[in-house]
């Protein structure tokens, strides 16, 4: 499979929690030493996040070590405590004084509604399920790990399950693009005309449809674990959502070439999920750049391979969500009945 950590030193970990009340994690994206240039774009009109505007190109911090995805709303970010903390450690950081250890780690992070899901609403990440990650992304026993883990643990889309997915592309000028993904959104990743995965009607994938009993079907379980998740959320809608992704290359780019990267890859989201960047989302993509591949010199060449990568930005994403949901599992907990798109259109399904 493709994945983000097809990007050359770039590292991805996962944490979680589940049962007794839990539903959640923390994703995070380790880049290699010395940092990435990165970059942020946020669309969704709910975002949750920090330190995103150090990563304004006018401004000073043009690298970081490291990017956190979690769940737990606002409070969730408390998760990126935890990285800064192994990253000091480490002597990772913006220099602040004349000493090798005097640094502070610029980790930019963004959450995902999820609160409650599990039953228990004050059951969110923090400090200590950061670090578990970062050991998990060291270990690189799970970077390629899709579906119900990490910050995808307590995802859903639409009523149905979602999670993380990843996905990798090449461009014709050698360069690698990954994404991560976190498929938490307010809009539908199904088309509910034809029960066909958007992602999969705009890759151009040789799909068919489910049969039209199988989808009406489908729609009526949906329907019914929606009605049953208001029920024992006391009625309540869910108020938000957002769905996450992280953008990485081993291309050399500013930070405002990044920052267009990270603006470009929102267009996988909007191939794939419908419709998307509400403002009950907090849609939010980070562009990370390590550098070793350099663009072409000649304009008209360079100019092609910019456009390549952007290309590939989006379709990395777009892939990655159909990744995610594809390898999610259904969940039921005091917090809602959550079934994955495996239990709706999967193999035996209709039955």
């Amino acid at each position: 499979m493709t994945k983000l950590t097809d990007v050359p030193g770039f590292r991805v970990g996962h944490a979680q929690r589940h049962g007794d009340g839990w539903l959640t994690g923390t994703t995070v994206v380790l880049a290699p030493p010395g940092g990435a240039v990165a970059a942020v774009d946020v669309r969704g009109g709910g975002p949750g996040t920090r330190e995103t505007d150090a990563l304004d190109p006018r401004n000073l911090v043009e690298r970081v070590d490291a990017v956190v995805l979690t769940g737990g709303s606002a409070f969730g970010l408390a998760a990126a405590d935890g990285v800064m903390a192994w990253l000091e450690e480490q002597r990772r950081g913006v220099p602040v004084g004349p000493l090798p250890g005097q640094v502070v780690p610029v980790v930019p992070a963004a959450c995902i509604f999820d609160l409650g899901r599990g039953g228990d609403w004050r059951a969110r990440p923090g400090a200590v399920l950061g670090g578990e990650a970062v050991v998990d992304a060291l270990s690189g026993r799970s970077g390629v790990l899709e579906g119900c883990v990490g910050a995808g643990t307590g995802a859903v889309a639409g009523g149905m399950k979602g999670g993380v997915g990843t996905a990798s592309l090449r461009t014709p000028g050698g360069a690698t693009v990954g994404a991560t993904v976190v498929v938490n959104a307010a809009g539908d990743v199904v088309d509910p005309a034809t029960g066909l995965l958007y992602g999969d009607l705009f890759a151009g994938r040789p799909v068919l449809p489910p049969p039209a009993e199988a989808h009406a079907r489908a729609r009526e379980r949906l329907a019914e674990a929606r009605a049953e998740t208001r029920r024992r959320q006391a009625g309540a809608e869910e108020p938000l959502h957002t769905t996450l992704a992280v953008v990485a290359t081993d291309a050399a780019l500013t930070p405002a070439q990044a920052q267009k990267l990270a603006g470009t890859a929102h267009d996988g989201l909007a191939r794939a999920i419908r419709p998307v960047h509400l403002l009950t989302d907090g849609d939010t993509v980070f562009a990370l750049a390590s550098g070793p591949v350099r663009l072409p010199e000649a304009p008209v060449e360079r100019l092609q391979e910019q456009n390549a990568l952007l290309a590939a930005a989006a379709d990395a994403v777009t892939e990655a969500i159909v990744r995610a949901v594809r390898a999610a599992t259904g969940v039921e907990t005091p917090g809602g009945v959550f079934p994955s798109w495996q239990d709706l259109y999967g193999a035996g399904a209709a039955e």
